[in-house]
This record gives structure tokens, C-alpha cells and sequence, in this order.
């Protein structure tokens, strides 16, 4: 397959620039699999699409202020760095941004916190926090939360938004975006329905956001992730599904966790890493439902909702999508694909 084959018009007027007034107030595009149908909705409409014995299961991470501003140490040129995985106790290999940082260079950041490059990978960089603080114990005052770049003119309600109500464990430099839409009188309308709610972790980085470079979609590589499903998890879903009910995920990142610690039509409870990648032709082992929000053209996200309602479908969904004015991408709609 090629990257192209999944490319589509989007008017840049469409990329939700802020998030909505209010939690669970954004339009739903509801899909069928099996006959591409759409129908409008309000997010708030989603208990009436779950059942009595279905399970919602949520990626529970919280996004770390993981990105930092600086300037070089001697010249005084601006620096800024994205963390993206922690190697070793205040050693960190980060994404780069600022002229000449080779091996050796010193950046100095707010509160006097002062860093080293200790390997020079490109535009990566392997970076030591120098003694004695300990980074995450401070990122809270010297870093921000690392907003999409598509993001142009951030408020403070942007940033205070860009987290899930249900935000428990520091770790990723993305969100779960499709979990947004929740608010706790949701989940909670749906718990009084009869539908269990299960909780996973995978740590989002940039194995979840970086684009396809490769013409060919089947040479793209995604970067492994951590993630973690607990025996509390596992049971929940494997209740569920053994008593005839749907697997809803909410989100890519929920997909390619269970999909990952699925094996014959079960749950297990895993701690590891996943690169996997999902396309068109994969066989899902686990997952009935999805909710995901409006993605970008030629993305991993978008591929893997391909896979699961089929290309055509989810095409002409989005050329729909386009056509009704829905908001893309991480403050945008969401999708409920069933």
C-alpha cells in the first residue's frame, strides 16, 4: 500500500485550534462497519450506543511537561528540547531544536538547571540533567506540556486542557486525545447503564505521533512504547466478553495495547513495550468498538481506523466529516465507529 492511497483534503479552517467551552460538548460521528453510514451526534448522545455488559477501556497516562526552553551555555542561542524517553537517572534522549548542539554542548534552562549532550544522534540528542536535582521532581517548574505543533496560538486553557479528567499516571509527552470528550458525569451515566469501565497504560511517545515518511506504508517502522494492563483489567474485559459484551476502546493508543496482550479472543495482564503497527488487512483479536477522534492524512492513527471499518469507509467518513464542518484532530470531534 501506498502513503498516498490514505491522503485526503482537509481545509486548514477544520484543525481545532482550542479545545470546546465545555468537556463532552463536541459533535460525534457516529459510523457503521458494515454499511458506512454516519449519523451526526453530540457526544453527550454516546450512553445510547453502549449496552448493559459492555466494558470502556481507557488509557489512564498523564502528559508530563516535557518540553523545555533554553539557551546554550556560552552563546546564548535558543534551545529547546522535547523529552521523549528517560535512558537513565537524569539521562534522557530528547528531540532537539537549536543550532550546533553537538556532543559536549552545555544548555541551561530555568532555575539554573543546567544539561550536557552526550550524544549527538541528529536531530536526537542524549542529554544529562547535571546533579544535584532530580528532573522529574521539577519539570512541573521549569517545562510545559508539549502541545501538537498544528497548535498555533496556546492559552492557558489549551494547556490545562490537554489532559484526560481521568489522568492518573506521569509518563507520556502526548495524550490520549480521544478521551477528552469524557467527563466523570459521563462515565458515570455509563457505569448506572450497566457498562464496566477497565483502565490500561501506555506511556504515549513518539512512536504514536511521528508521520510515515516511507512511500511503501508496510516499511514504516513505529517506535516501541511501555505500557501496562493489570490483572484487574484483564478480568474485567475477559468477564465482558465471556457474558457477550463489546470491547470498546477509546482510542488508537487502547487499540494497540490490547491488541498487543490479546490471544485467543482474551486479555492478558502484561507489563512490556509494542511497536506494533496496525493497517488495512491486520485481523483484530479483541476490539468491538472504537472512539477515536478525526486524524491526519497518511497517519498511523488513521490507518489503524482504516483497518478496523475498512479505507473506503473511513474516507468517505472523513470526506463527510469535511463536507459537515466536524473539527480534526486532538481538540477536535470524536468518531464512534460501530
Amino acid at each position: 500500500m501506498r502513503r498516498s492511497e490514505f491522503d485526503f483534503y482537509l481545509p486548514p479552517e477544520l484543525i481545532a485550534q482550542e479545545p470546546p467551552a465545555r468537556r463532552g460538548f463536541s459533535r460525534m460521528m457516529v459510523v457503521e462497519k458494515r454499511t458506512g453510514k454516519v449519523a451526526d451526534k453530540t457526544f453527550r448522545e454516546i450512553t445510547e450506543f453502549l449496552q448493559e455488559g459492555d466494558v470502556i477501556v481507557l488509557n489512564d497516562v498523564k502528559v508530563i511537561p516535557a518540553r523545555l526552553k533554553g539557551e546554550k551555555k556560552g552563546t546564548g542561542g535558543k534551545v529547546e528540547i522535547l523529552l521523549l524517553k528517560e535512558k537513565d537517572e537524569n539521562i534522557w534522549e530528547v528531540l532537539a531544536k537549536g543550532r550546533k548542539l553537538k556532543e559536549g554542548a552545555g544548555i541551561i534552562f530555568p532555575r539554573e538547571v543546567e544539561a550536557e549532550v552526550i550524544h549527538d544522534l541528529g536531530a536526537r540528542k542524549v542529554v544529562r540533567f547535571k546533579a544535584p536535582f532530580l528532573l522529574r521532581k521539577i519539570l512541573q517548574e521549569i517545562g510545559e506540556v508539549p502541545l501538537p505543533p498544528y497548535i498555533k496560538n496556546p492559552t492557558k486553557r489549551s494547556f490545562k486542557k490537554y489532559q484526560t479528567v481521568y489522568a492518573r499516571k506521569e509518563g507520556a509527552i502526548a495524550a490520549p486525545t480521544a478521551g477528552f470528550h469524557f467527563t466523570e458525569s459521563i462515565l458515570k451515566q455509563l457505569q448506572d447503564k450497566g457498562v464496566s469501565i477497565a483502565f490500561l497504560t501506555l506511556y504515549v511517545g513518539a512512536g504514536t505521533f511521528l508521520p510515515i515518511k516511507t512511500d511503501i506504508i508496510e516499511e514504516h517502522r513505529m517506535e516501541e512504547e511501555y505500557f501496562e494492563v493489570s490483572k484487574e483489567t484483564s478480568r474485567i474485559i475477559n468477564r465482558s466478553k465471556e457474558k457477550g459484551g463489546r470491547v470498546v476502546a477509546v482510542g488508537t493508543t487502547v487499540v494497540r495495547t490490547l491488541e498487543t496482550v490479546a490471544e485467543n479472543g482474551k486479555v492478558y495482564p502484561v507489563q512490556g513495550k509494542t511497536g506494533i503497527f496496525i493497517i488495512p488487512g491486520y485481523k483484530f483479536k479483541i476490539i468491538d468498538v472504537l472512539l477515536t477522534n478525526f486524524h491526519l492524512p497518511s497517519s498511523t492513527p488513521l490507518l489503524l481506523a482504516c483497518a478496523f471499518a475498512g479505507r473506503e469507509t473511513i474516507l468517505k467518513a472523513y470526506r463527510e466529516a469535511v463536507k459537515r464542518k466536524y473539527r480534526f484532530y486532538s481538540f477536535g470531534d470524536a468518531m464512534l465507529i460501530i
